[in-house]
């Protein structure tokens, strides 16, 4: 299903914002800066947004006008100018459990062992025992520790609540480059998933510095089923055929925006149903247990990123509204429409396929190269 593009689908405060991303111009994908609702082209300046993050002063690589944003059409639409996902050559990263929801959710999938039927009783009973603990505690503090030895004793210890309040995050790769979707295109879940839900989320976007330099919105696609089944195997719960979108755009710091925004920032989401099923979510930001730069400082961690990174923050958002059977809780079906939406990010919009019938992913570092040497700049005439 292709999705209808509009400027509404930009920050609320479009004419004070600053945004950096990628469009199709008639074929060659550029890096773009936006500023008051006009695309401009960055190539001249960076030939990948992973350069373009990289400079003192992205937004000065605005370059000539391409196109109005109401011109712009989903990924996968055929327009002259289609959005693109706004990364490339950065790696895709994600923390993991940073929500006490989502801790308690990881913990039922783990004792449910992936079965969506067993786990409104077992929510109950964890919730009443542990919920109330983990949303007080600091991770890694004292408190934590304590905590973490009253659960050991009562027997309700899980690798996610290690996680969740532990000194240590859990960050993971969620997708290779160049495998991300933007604005409308199609977000795939395996055919062999049966419990399955999207991951509303704020991603900050770090250059090669290690500096957080701006942030968008994304969907980090999750299989409960295989992930409640054994936390090894997370990579295949994670990381399919289109199973990660980012955008619309990258809203770059300065200019009005910054990291304070990011802690602040409330996502909705709408996931509707070609069966007329509508289910309606927030994720608040103000209740993440650990701070977005500690995130950053703990996947820069012994580690070095020379095309810079995107990580994903975490979630609040757990669907547990029953779909089609009482007790068995939420999971997607094809057609579905997945919108999340920030007043200062925007809105991110993508349809749900399998990820055997979702775009094969055939553009990788290798054509990037061969695209790349063969221009100097894309035709934009």
């Amino acid at each position: 299903m292709t999705l209808e593009w509009s400027r509404s689908a930009l920050p609320a405060d479009l004419d004070a914002a600053v945004l950096a991303g990628r469009v199709s111009v008639r074929g060659d994908v550029v890096p773009v800066i936006v500023r008051g609702g006009v695309v401009h082209s960055a190539f001249e300046a960076a030939a990948t947004t992973a350069d373009l993050f990289d400079l003192d002063d992205p937004a000065s690589a605005a370059g000539a006008a391409i196109c109005d944003v109401d011109d712009l059409g989903a990924e996968g639409s055929g327009a002259d100018f289609e959005l693109r996902s706004p990364l490339d050559l950065q790696c895709v990263k994600a923390a993991g459990v940073t929500f006490a929801v989502s801790a308690i959710e990881r913990v039922i999938e783990e004792r449910a062992r992936g079965d969506s039927g067993a786990a409104a009783a077992i929510r109950g009973e964890l919730e009443a025992k542990v919920g109330g603990g983990i949303r007080s505690v600091v991770p890694g503090s004292k408190e934590a520790a304590r905590l973490k030895a009253a659960l050991i004793d009562a027997g309700l210890w899980s690798q996610y609540l290690e996680v969740a309040i532990g000194p240590d995050a859990e960050v993971f790769t969620k997708a290779p480059i160049l495998s991300t979707i933007g604005w409308g295109g199609d977000i795939g879940i395996r055919s062999d998933s049966s419990w399955n839900n999207p991951e509303p989320e704020v991603v900050v976007i770090v250059d090669s510095r290690g500096r957080p330099v701006g942030a968008t919105l994304g969907n980090d696609v999750n299989l409960r089923d295989f992930e409640g089944r054994s936390a090894l195997l997370l990579g295949k719960a994670k990381d399919n055929n289109a199973s990660c979108s980012l955008g619309p755009f990258v809203r770059l710091f300065g200019h009005g925006f910054g990291m304070d925004d990011v802690r602040a920032a409330e996502l909705d989401l709408v996931i509707e149903g070609t069966d007329g099923y509508r289910l309606d979510g927030h994720s608040s930001m103000r209740q993440i247990s650990r701070d977005p730069e500690e995130l950053v400082r703990q996947t820069l961690s012994e580690h070095q990123y020379p095309d810079g990174f995107a990580l994903f923050l975490g979630t609040l958002f757990a669907p547990v509204q029953d779909r089609d059977e009482p007790g068995r809780g939420f999971t997607h079906k094809v057609g579905d429409v997945v919108t999340i939406r920030s007043d200062a990010l925007g809105t991110l919009a993508n349809t749900v396929v399998t990820s055997k019938d979702a775009a094969p992913w055939t553009y990788g570092v290798r054509a990037l190269m061969r695209d790349l040497a063969a221009r100097r700049a894309p035709v934009l005439a």
